[in-house]
């Protein structure tokens, strides 16, 4: 939901976008949400033995952690509703920033993904196709749109990783 947020943003701002650069942002989201959780389920499976006890605390804490984040940002800028300074030249280096920006969460999920043992090419396949499309219809929406979804996207991308945390901590300490 972040990277789709952000891809409204780009819809917003960069208007002179064409069906390349709808393209080129679906792909540096989707490549950077798949790559990060490999990455972490690696990472992960050097402690994964460590810490699967607590795997639901840290479930828990990352995505309460990540979700809340996107709230606090999304209730600020409802409070604050100053103009959104666009930038007027979309670059590779902006795009890459906010790929990484968007993705380091997943990095985590990787690291999750160890300790529960999932298969993560599967995954990982899911995650950056399923971000693909979201972020191409992101850019399509915000060209098309406006500014009216982008901060529900944000908000409601919170309100899900803080349930999802609290839905597997309930499930591990529930049984």
């Amino acid at each position: 939901m972040d990277a789709m947020a952000v891809s409204i943003s780009d819809g917003l701002c960069f208007q002179k976008l064409r069906r390349s650069g709808f393209f080129l942002i679906a792909f540096a989201f989707g490549l950077f949400q798949g790559l990060m959780p490999v990455i972490g389920y690696f990472a992960g499976q050097t402690f994964s033995a460590y810490i699967k006890s607590l795997d639901h605390w840290i479930a828990l804490i990352l995505l309460g952690f990540i979700g809340g984040k996107m709230v606090w940002e999304t209730i600020s800028q409802m409070r604050h509703p100053e103009e959104e300074i666009c930038e007027k030249i979309f670059t590779l280096r902006l795009l890459v920033v906010q790929a990484v920006a968007t993705s380091i969460d997943a990095l985590a999920v990787g690291i999750g993904f160890a300790v529960m043992d999932v298969n993560i090419w599967s995954a990982a396949g899911f995650i950056a196709a399923t971000t693909f499309v979201l972020s191409a219809a992101g850019v399509w929406i915000g060209k098309k749109f406006g500014s009216f979804l982008e901060e529900k996207a944000e908000l409601l991308g919170g309100l899900i990783l803080i349930s999802i945390g609290i839905k597997i901590f309930v499930e591990h300490v529930m049984g």
